[in-house]
This record gives structure tokens, C-alpha cells and sequence, in this order.
């Protein structure tokens, strides 16, 4: 994840509640079995229980394409409940042509992807399952030219085609068992209301749990947005500037962003050491002739202007 998307404090708390929904599937697995053993008294409960003990006995097999494409969907409708988005037909047009032009470029895909705008004064963005990619607003205000915001869009899009997410769920199957464990409980024990409150909580924990990249993953999704944006139509080095943009912006401190993508200065050499190993034609887009210009200030009146100079 460039940033995995969530705002202000919000992202610590979500990543706590991905680390508890993780113990809760470790330790509580035996208070669910007896809540469930009490509750097969009804048929309805009887049910709910079955699904819950099943959730245990899942073996941590490899996550298929189909199987992505359902957690995708599912994922999406939870952090439509949690997330505020922006829903103007300019703004979203813009993002997502950026995205469809480096998906042309990378060749097929397996997944359909999506993109969304995110309301949020956070520099993040982030890849759900099977192609769902959330950019903030407030990337897309911080980016100085368009080839840093194709750098951002592409690095996301490189974290799917790579199967980060799909690693990293098989990797951290017991939380998504835990959340959906939690989920089944409080239907049992506290009826729909708690239920929906935990479906929403658990989800974007979930999220943010599958978008905690290693080194190695963010270095390869990096790789692809070099390899890929030249195709694209786009300066690589947009890439290696936006690292630079970070770091004038967090003033020292780790953003969202910084947390769950961590632009390190080896992360930046090696990008500039691999354009430098295919150096790309010239005359690749930096700017889109003032279009990015005319999508910020579309921002700044649909949602409010940044207190500070972006340059």
C-alpha cells in the first residue's frame, strides 16, 4: 500500500483492532465453541453456531482468483460503510483513467478493477482484494505533476498484480477467521445491531491488516510502476519524486502512509538505479497539460482547501 488509507489516528486504531481481532482467534476460539454449544438450543442459533465452528476447521490453503474476487467484493461494501467517499463524476473519470491506462500497459489481468476517491486530509492510498484501489484526496492535492500520482496509482495497482494481498491473507488466514468469527458472535450473543457494528470495526481492521507490506513487496511494487508507467505514457521518476513529496510533507514525522509504505531511502536508489538500467524515451508525461491543476481545485471546492502551500 502507498499509504493504506486510512485517516488521521484512525489507521493505528484499525491496525490495533487487526492485532485483536489475531489474539481473538488464537485465545477465545474455546469461550466461542461453548457460546455456540449453548446457543444450539434454537435452530436458528444452531445454525449460526455450525458456521462459526467451520470457520476453525478452514485449512490455510492457497487463496484462489475466485476466492479474492469474493473477499474483494465483500471488503468493498465494508469500506463503503466506513470510509467517506467522493462521488464526483470529474474527479473519480480523472483517477480512473489515470488507472486504466497503466492497466492497458500491464498487459491482462485477472481481476476487474475499481477506483475510488477517498475524503481524507491523509497522504495514503491503498489496494484492496482483487483490484479495488482507494486514493485520498489528499494525495492527490500533495502530488506536484502527474507522473507522482501515476507513480502512487501504479505502485497500488503492482501490490494486486503481485498477489501481495492474496500472500499476506494466506499468510494471516487466523485474523480474517477471527473478524469473521467475531462477527457470527455478536449476531449469537448481541443480535444484528452488534453484529453490523463488528462487521464494519472488523472489516477495515482487516483491510488495513492485508495492506502491511514487507520490503520485498513494496520494492516489487515499485519495480512494476517502473517498469509499467513508460508504457503508459508516463516518467517513471514520478515515482522516485513523490518519495521526495513524503518526506517534505511528514516534516519528520511518519504519516499513515509512511507507516504502511515505508519510503526508505533504498527503496527510492533502487527505482532510480532501475530507470537508470532502461532509461525511457523522452518526452513521457510529467504534466497533463494543466489537468491535474483543474482536478485539485475541483478537490479544494468539493471538500475544502488545504491550510498550507502544496509546493
Amino acid at each position: 500500500m502507498f499509504g493504506t488509507c486510512f485517516s488521521g489516528h484512525a489507521f493505528a486504531r484499525l491496525r490495533l483492532a487487526a492485532r485483536c481481532a489475531c489474539s481473538f482467534s488464537g485465545h477465545a476460539s474455546a469461550r466461542l465453541r461453548l457460546a455456540a454449544r449453548s446457543a444450539c438450543s434454537r435452530a436458528g442459533r444452531a445454525r449460526r453456531s455450525a458456521s462459526l465452528l467451520a470457520l476453525f476447521a478452514i485449512a490455510c490453503g492457497t487463496l484462489s482468483v475466485p476466492e479474492e474476487q469474493s473477499l474483494g467484493r465483500q471488503m468493498a461494501g465494508e469500506t463503503r460503510r466506513g470510509l467517506v467517499f467522493v462521488y464526483d463524476p470529474v474527479v473519480q473519470g480523472y483517477v480512473r483513467g489515470i488507472g486504466e491506462s497503466i492497466l492497458r500497459a500491464a498487459g491482462p489481468q485477472p481481476f476487474e478493477y475499481h477506483f475510488y476517491v477517498v475524503e481524507d486530509d491523509q497522504i495514503n492510498a491503498f489496494a484492496g482484494p482483487a483490484g479495488y484501489i482507494y486514493i485520498y484526496t489528499e494525495t492527490i492535492l500533495a502530488a506536484r505533476n502527474a507522473s507522482e500520482l501515476a507513480g502512487v496509482i501504479a505502485h497500488e495497482i503492482g501490490h494486486v498484480q503481485r498477489r501481495h494481498i492474496a500472500n499476506n491473507y494466506n499468510r494471516q488466514r487466523n485474523t480474517q477467521i477471527g473478524y469473521r468469527a467475531a462477527v457470527l458472535a455478536a449476531a449469537m450473543l448481541g443480535g444484528g445491531a452488534a453484529a453490523s457494528a463488528a462487521q464494519v470495526g472488523g472489516g477495515l481492521a482487516a483491510v488495513a491488516y492485508l495492506n502491511s507490506f514487507g520490503r520485498e513487496a513494496e520494492m516489487e511494487a515499485d519495480s512494476f510502476a517502473v517498469e509499467t508507467l513508460p508504457r503508459a505514457g508516463y516518467d517513471p521518476n514520478g515515482l522516485v519524486t513523490f518519495f521526495e513529496t513524503l518526506q517534505h510533507e511528514s516534516k519528520g514525522e511518519t504519516t499513515d502512509f509512511l507507516s504502511s509504505h515505508p519510503a526508505t531511502a533504498d527503496r527510492a536508489q533502487a527505482a532510480r538505479e532501475q530507470i537508470a538500467a532502461h532509461p525511457p524515451d523522452p518526452g513521457l508525461e510529467v504534466n497533463d497539460n494543466g489537468r491535474l491543476e483543474i482536478i485539485q481545485r475541483r478537490i479544494e471546492l468539493l471538500v475544502g482547501s488545504r491550510p498550507a502551500a502544496r509546493h
